[in-house]
């Protein structure tokens, strides 16, 4: 695993106003979900922010400032911060469908800012029940 110091999890603006992203920054602290990769043992920072509602271009803005700001203050750069975009985002699930503008969100975030992307953060147990029952379709993969 490469030098991480930064994960920002991208949330759905929609799913935001109802919930308060605890889960997804709970998954991250006890390195379950996507983020089972990521060592127990070293301090990495966590920031959770939305796509800024549909279509999700607000997430370029968010992230240049991050991205400048970051650099200024701690000097992080670029290849030091990890995004996931969150299961609300990624996945099939109660929430609703996986987002329709997914791939333009990547298109912004890897290929205009120059930020490695991941799918998901907390992965629901109920949700990965139904994913095996073949009512939502998107699958979950630990990637990285």
């Amino acid at each position: 695993m490469k030098n991480i110091k930064y994960i920002v999890v991208v949330q759905c603006h929609i799913v935001k106003e109802r919930c308060s992203g605890y889960l997804c920054e709970y998954a991250f602290s006890e390195r379950t979900g996507s983020f089972s990769n990521y060592p127990k043992n070293t301090p990495i920072r966590f920031l959770s922010l939305t796509c800024g509602g549909c279509c999700g271009r607000a997430v370029h803005r968010k992230l240049s400032n991050l991205i400048k700001k970051i650099k200024q203050k701690e000097n992080i750069g670029k290849d030091e911060i990890q995004v996931h975009l969150s299961s609300c985002i990624s996945f099939d699930s109660y929430h609703g469908g996986q987002c329709p503008h997914k791939e333009y969100l990547e298109t912004l975030i890897c290929d205009k800012l120059g930020l490695d992307c991941v799918d998901g953060s907390r992965i629901s147990e109920l949700t990965e029940k139904r994913r095996e029952e073949g009512l939502y379709k998107t699958q979950f993969h630990l990637t990285k």
